[in-house]
């Protein structure tokens, strides 16, 4: 569609002039044919450039359905939306003119808006939001750009994008995420299924922007702001007044804690009650999209918090409006970001940046299913002073049970779906140096205490998942390496030198590992690296690191292929990777180890045995097949499934019939859930054991099935011993955020693997480190042997931990509780 050539849309709509354009969107100003040349905008669908065509067709599926849900909306604060059509390919949207100005528009013209203003438009968008809410459609874009002052109502805008919450595709598939990151809660920036506190939070931060002339949360670049927003509380407000516990309430992080939209009425009523009413500036002029507004629009009345809205709505005159073209975009178009704001009495407003929608490229999926499986988090002990590291007392591994259930909440900080979509697999990396202004509560600066002038710099890598499903365990990672470098330099631990960490981000996608580690071996400072989290990734980034002689030290994985090499299964052990060690124990320890429990402790001698065809089920299978017809066990049945598989019903009589005692099953938990519940439910009463796998809250919220069942893990909780205690307790008073997570442990000893290979190479050369200690260092590692926060560090002849321990969880009361250790 151009200017220059009007088309006719759908042989009815006359396109007349564009009259805005941004990342998603394009607007046109347009006449209906059908009905005597009425008015109308019309919205074209833009899709991103190189979108395969099965994510087209996918993409063009859901916002014509979405749209024509929209359609149903009517409220006199929701945008009219008259037709749903397709041009060309994509979809375009009919929807009414709006004589006014954006919220955008009126913020940037006037600054902060009055705090009663401000409320009757909270008012007037909690309103329009219940109706959308009832209908079971949630936005997803609430923002200044998509709420339009008109001269009698406040307009909400772009319904026609917003997601049916009980919609059973997720747009992230295709990696696309529909929202603004300066108003998305951080369950919409992880990726969660959308739910009506999504655009709760937004509404909150939409209004703090209009009275305090900016948003929330602000910071340089995609990944701080996601950070912010998930790790840091909004700045506090100052000139919302009585509106402030308002906002206070709209914007708590977590949804379950969020005020309510009945909640939100009742407090925004008693603003209304308690400010007088306040003349306000009539807008006039450019508002900032490219169209002169209308002078003299009146304040829209705002309906009162406490009744309910009356569903028809009055006769409304229909006239061009280029407010629609700042919502014709989830990110403000570009005239907008270069307008100048008019002469204010308030102090100009700060520049609000803004992020266009992302182009597809195949991003993560909401919930991928890794090589790794995700983890419930470690609750932390305590509080204890903390400790420095200490390498030479022997420390006990502590084997007392478990001091109660797992909590399995996880504070996903997913920097992820966002930041791999919209940053369209950019690496998000960043260097803690001795200028950095520390990053957590005040502490100091990622590489500790400052060095001396003389001292040499010592960058140690840290590859993993910072976007994602699998973020939170990566941040985890993250955190707890830097926490090894701060206690490193802090103590002085090798003198002369300074520690830094280079955090690289994989988002669990293979395809990130290879370009990782160019960045790694390009930069003459690092001299080993931590990660990544799982096997996917490490195959693609060790083999270069290895050919640069640079060392690595996985804190996740658990491939055999990676220490043992591709025939480990038939016999035949190879070391693929001299540069390469891993602290945790591998999938050749966790199906022997099932087979023992299962057969010694829970006295079962016949097994199903079911594996979903990945390398990590069939690891499981192969190991633990093996080791329970050694001890005398019967294997009754065998079968492989497809992990897509969800209709198990034939598997389960079959299982019933053959009299086994348990089933074992090798995958994930996505898949395993299913298996489990229709198991239970034909009749099979015996419980389902899986690998690590399936040791995950989302196997327990999936499946009401799940009490009984049983998996390994590897390792053990750091909480049930001495030095893993000390260690969340050194991790919590150093005051991150986000919890360290299963892998926060190994982590901490991979930095510190490295950290004490880096003391030794200087230490044989008289204190200074040569210009080859970048090759000397995976020797060093190689003869390590310490205690470390999670036992005994050192490796064998192949790379893997000597410190082979594992823990069997079960299901009780609804929760993973300790079996065994």
């Amino acid at each position: 569609m151009t200017e220059h050539s009007p088309e006719l849309i759908s042989d009815r709509y006359q396109l007349v002039e564009r009259i805005g354009q941004g990342g998603m969107g394009r607007v046109w100003r347009g006449v209906d044919q059908h009905l005597f040349g009425r008015e109308v905008a019309v919205k074209e669908i833009l899709f991103p450039p190189g979108m395969e065509d099965e994510d087209r067709a996918a993409l063009l599926r859901r916002f014509t359905g979405e749209a024509r849900a929209a359609v149903t909306l009517s409220h006199p604060g929701i945008i009219t939306i008259h037709d749903v059509v397709e041009h060309r390919g994509a979809p375009v949207i009919v929807m009414e003119l709006i004589r006014g100005e954006s919220l955008a528009a009126a913020i940037r013209s006037r600054g902060r808006l009055p705090v009663r203003r401000v409320a009757q438009i909270g008012a007037a968008m909690l309103d329009a939001l219940a109706e959308a809410h009832k209908a079971r459609i949630v936005h997803r874009d609430i923002k200044p750009d998509n709420v339009l002052l008109a001269k009698d109502r406040v307009v909400l805008t772009d319904f026609g994008i917003a997601h049916l919450a009980d919609a059973t595709t997720k747009l992230s598939h295709s990696g696309i995420v529909i929202g603004t990151p300066q108003y998305m809660p951080p369950e919409q920036l992880e990726g969660k299924r959308p739910t009506a506190a999504n655009d709760l939070w937004a509404l909150g931060a939409t209004l703090y922007h209009a009275v305090e002339g900016h948003p929330p949360f602000e910071a340089e670049g995609l990944h701080a702001l996601a950070v912010a927003v998930f790790t840091r509380p909004h700045r506090p407000p100052v000139h919302a007044g009585p509106l402030a516990p308002v906002l206070d309430a709209l914007l708590a992080k977590d949804p379950a804690l969020r005020a309510g939209a009945a909640e939100a009425a009742e407090m925004l009523a008693a603003v209304l009650d308690s400010t007088p009413a306040v003349p306000e500036p009539e807008p006039a002029g450019d508002d900032g999209d490219g169209q002169r507004s209308e002078p003299g629009a009146a304040p829209a009345p705002a309906p009162d918090p406490r009744t309910p809205h009356v569903a028809e709505r009055e006769p409304v005159a229909e006239a061009a409006s280029a407010s629609e073209a700042a919502s014709a975009s989830e990110a403000a178009s570009a005239s907008e970001a270069a307008s100048e704001p008019a002469p204010s009495t308030t102090p100009p407003p700060r520049p609000t940046p803004t992020i266009a929608d992302a182009e597809a490229s195949g991003g993560i999926p909401q919930h991928p299913v890794p090589d790794r499986p995700t983890r419930p988090t470690v609750p932390a002990p305590p509080s204890e002073a903390p400790t420095a590291h200490e390498t030479a007392p022997e420390r006990e591994q502590g084997t007392g049970p478990s001091a109660g259930r797992r909590n399995l909440t996880r504070r996903s900080v997913v920097l992820g779906t966002v930041l791999a979509t919209l940053a369209a697999g950019s690496v998000l990396t960043w260097t803690l140096t001795r200028g950095d202004e520390a990053r957590h509560n005040g502490g100091s600066a990622g590489s500790g205490a400052a060095p001396s002038s003389s001292s040499v710099t010592v960058v140690i890598g840290v590859d993993a998942p910072l976007s994602g499903g699998l973020a939170a365990m990566g941040t985890g990672v993250m955190n707890s390496a830097e926490l090894a470098v701060r206690t490193a330099n802090e103590t002085g631990h090798v003198p002369g030198v300074t520690f830094e960490i280079k955090s690289l981000d994989d988002g669990a996608d293979p395809t990130k590992g290879a370009s990782n580690a160019a960045r790694f071996v390009s930069d003459e400072k690092v001299l080993g690296v931590v990660g990544p989290l799982n096997s996917g990734v490490a195959k693609t980034l060790v083999a270069p690191l290895a050919q640069a002689d640079l060392a690595v030290v996985s804190p996740g994985n658990t491939d055999p292929v990676l220490t043992l090499g591709p025939d480990w299964a038939a016999g035949t052990r190879t070391r693929p990777y001299s540069t390469y060690f891993r602290t945790l124990a591998t999938d050749v320890d966790q199906g022997p180890f099932a087979a023992r429990y299962l057969y010694r402790e829970a006295k079962k001698t016949k097994l199903y045995v079911v594996d979903d065809a990945s390398a990590h089920g069939t690891a499981l299978t192969s190991g633990f097949t093996a080791e329970f017809t050694k001890l005398g066990g019967t294997v009754v049945g065998t079968e492989q499934v497809d992990p897509e598989e969800r209709a198990f019903a034939g598997l389960a009589e079959r299982a019933r019939s053959s009299g086994a005692d348990a089933v074992y099953f090798g995958g994930y938990y996505d898949t395993a859930a299913h298996l489990s519940q229709q198991l239970k439910q034909a009749g099979v009463t015996v419980p389902l054991m899986g690998g690590d796998g399936i040791f995950d809250q989302q196997y327990l919220t999936s499946n009401p099935k799940a009490e009984g069942d049983l998996a390994t893990n590897i390792g053990v909780p750091a909480e049930e011993s001495a030095a893993g205690q000390e260690f969340l307790a050194r991790y919590r008073k150093a005051g991150y955020p986000e919890e360290a997570g299963w892998y926060g442990p190994y982590a901490y000893d991979a930095a510190w693997t490295l950290i004490e290979a880096v003391k030794a190479v200087a230490a044989a050369h008289g204190g200074t480190l040569p210009d080859n200690a970048r090759a000397e260092v995976p020797r060093a590692v190689s003869r390590l042997a310490f205690d470390g926060v999670t036992g005994r560090v050192a490796f064998d002849s192949h790379g893997d931990t000597v410190n082979r321990r594992l823990t069997v969880f079960a299901v009780r009361a609804g929760s993973w509780a300790t079996a065994t250790r």
